[in-house]
């Protein structure tokens, strides 16, 4: 049976207007790119996706949005048509390519009645998340620099451990992968929350014991678990999911939902189909992300603002 709070359908990026989130109450989330490490169009990869990471949350007249990869591009087009100014906050887990590919073709970012706050932490290199964004922008790699960007763009360093107060919303960071310096987010509202993890280390072959702090009770849990990163890099693609970590993980959290992300762009629509199959034989409520999905949490009279 399909889980009443979860709707399947690529026409659910226009069913409602964004502009008006505040009326709909409660908690969504909407996927604009669910793909790791390199968009894959294609005949094969329509109904999941090919789009790069990025993930919207609309909470208490808050629009969060999660990575800048190539779904930003879609979700900037989205807004166009549906909102007047957009003002929201931006939070990137890291900058590898999939997750900043579509910032340089965000529109709204070219509006001077928009205004977005982006948080992102110091690269290991030392940069901070304005110079990462900057540099992918510059000659010979792009055409069109940051500063001719002309929404208000704030940029905000923040670190593993920083907490973020949006007024009732509440958002937290740990760190996920010393290699990546990724972090994760935890969203939470009144008595919803909603955790978003991608690029997380199973290398060490224990639980992470931040990652179960953060992911404890949560209602939504999104987590890469379809994709081994040493296989965009094997010429013969070999095919070995790794989910079983999260879903452990999951478990041991006590996750209500468990939204599988960051897909391996060597995984085909039928080939992700069976493992959502193979998933859910072990955590029931477990979803595969795919662009378009929408997830509603709550509504405003069980949760008031």
């Amino acid at each position: 049976m399909a889980d009443p709070d979860i709707l399947h359908s690529l026409q659910d990026h226009s069913s409602s207007n964004p502009g008006s989130f505040d009326e709909i109450g409660g908690l969504t989330i909407h996927f604009w790119g669910v793909r790791g490490s390199i968009p894959t169009p294609g005949a094969d990869t329509v109904r999941y996706g090919g789009n790069t990471a990025c993930v919207e949350i609309l909470v208490a007249g808050r629009r969060l949005i999660f990575d800048g990869g190539t779904g930003l591009r879609v979700l900037g087009k989205h807004l166009l048509q549906t909102a007047a100014d957009v003002n929201a906050h931006i939070f990137f887990t890291h900058t590898h390519w999939d997750r900043i590919q579509g910032f340089p073709f965000f529109l709204p970012a070219f509006q001077p009645d928009n205004t977005f706050s982006v948080y992102g932490a110091t690269a290991l290199n030392g940069a901070s998340i304005k110079q990462q964004l900057s540099e992918q922008m510059l000659q010979p790699n792009f055409f069109t620099p940051l500063q001719q960007m002309q929404a208000a763009l704030e940029f905000k360093h923040i670190s593993a451990g920083s907490v973020i107060q949006l007024d009732t919303v509440l958002i937290e960071t740990i760190g996920l992968n010393q290699q990546t310096n990724a972090l994760g987010y935890r969203v939470t509202w009144n008595d919803l929350s909603v955790v978003y993890a991608t690029d997380t280390d199973h290398s060490q072959g224990t639980a992470d014991a931040n990652l179960q702090y953060l992911a404890a009770d949560a209602d939504v849990l999104i987590i890469d678990g379809t994709y081994i990163d040493h296989q965009y890099h094997d010429s013969f693609c070999q095919d070995a999911a790794a989910w079983q970590p999260s879903v452990d993980l999951a478990a041991s959290a006590n996750v209500k939902k468990l939204i599988m992300f960051h897909h391996n762009p060597c995984h085909s629509d039928d080939r992700l189909d069976q493992l959502e199959v193979e998933i859910r034989d072990h955590f029931p409520t477990a979803r595969l992300a795919r662009e378009g999905m929408i997830v509603h949490l709550g509504s405003g009279k069980e949760n008031p603002a």
